[in-house]
């Protein structure tokens, strides 16, 4: 099947923002990152603040006993602000992917979306030389030594990923795609993951 959904899974300060931006404006698709933040507050009712700040953040507990929750198995506590959210973000990703063509950014959407034929998975990294000044030219300079908060940025996505997957975050085996973007640059990457999914037309 053809590709209509691409789910970019990024290091921090990697670029994956632009990049997918960069694919979804040259496809003529919808693209969904800090969109998709304002959706998850109309439907849930979290301040899209809340959800900026803790869309990967997890709660203690085993992902399988909140995947039973999620679905309907049994339940015997109430599932956490945390867990209430990614069910609702997983809902979303979801309908998304239903609806239309799309670009989706972070959020586990290529674990939410593994059982879909017609998306193509991308992991996008770099190394710690382009991800520091990237991150100093967009974010500024907080305080904080820029090695911590790239660590403490890529630690927090992969528990979260880990948590609510049960598989590890910049595994390549759950991406089709996995692209260096310090080495090949943001446009040759969008490029590339362009060119995926032309090869999978018709197929």
């Amino acid at each position: 099947m053809s590709v209509r959904i691409i789910t970019i899974s990024r290091q921090f300060g990697s670029a994956g923002h632009s990049i997918g931006e960069l694919v979804a404006k040259k496809l003529g698709i919808k693209f969904y990152d800090s969109e998709l933040v304002t959706k998850i507050a109309e439907k849930s009712g979290f301040d899209a603040s809340f959800i900026r700040e803790n869309g990967e953040q997890t709660s203690s507990g085993s992902g399988l006993f909140y995947d039973m929750g999620m679905y309907g198995g049994a339940s015997f506590a109430p599932l956490s602000l945390y867990d209430q959210l990614y069910i609702t973000q997983h809902n979303i990703i979801r309908e998304l992917a239903d609806k239309e063509p799309c670009v989706i950014v972070g959020r586990c959407s290529d674990y939410v979306l593994e059982d879909r034929d017609d998306c193509l998975h991308t992991f996008i990294y770099a190394d710690g030389d382009f991800r520091a000044k990237r991150i100093l030219e967009i974010y500024g300079d907080n305080g904080v030594k820029i090695e911590k908060r790239i660590r403490d940025k890529d630690n927090k996505r992969s528990a979260y990923y880990r948590h609510y997957t049960n598989r590890e975050w910049g595994d390549p085996h759950n991406y089709h795609l996995c692209l260096n973007s310090g080495f090949l640059g943001i446009e040759e990457c969008a490029d590339m993951i362009i060119s995926a999914v032309k090869s999978r037309e018709g197929k």
